[in-house]
């Protein structure tokens, strides 16, 4: 599993957060968020920021370059 689908999955679950309520929080489908952490597609980067801001991390933390 690549570390953004990893750490995505792991994030949500941690805060227990469905696909669903973060697919409206960051304003996507649930089909996207089941893309990503599928490794299916990859998020654009507004996304990303979206994501980050969502979880309070940074941008490097969810694409596996910083721990």
């Amino acid at each position: 599993m690549n570390k953004f689908a990893e750490r995505l999955k792991e994030l949500r679950v941690e805060k227990q957060v469905g696909q669903v309520e973060l697919a409206t929080a960051i304003n996507v489908s649930k089909g996207t968020i089941s893309l990503w952490e599928n490794e299916l597609r990859e998020p654009k980067l507004s996304n990303l920021i979206a994501l980050a801001t969502f979880f309070n991390v940074t941008i490097d933390f969810l694409a596996g370059l910083e721990n």
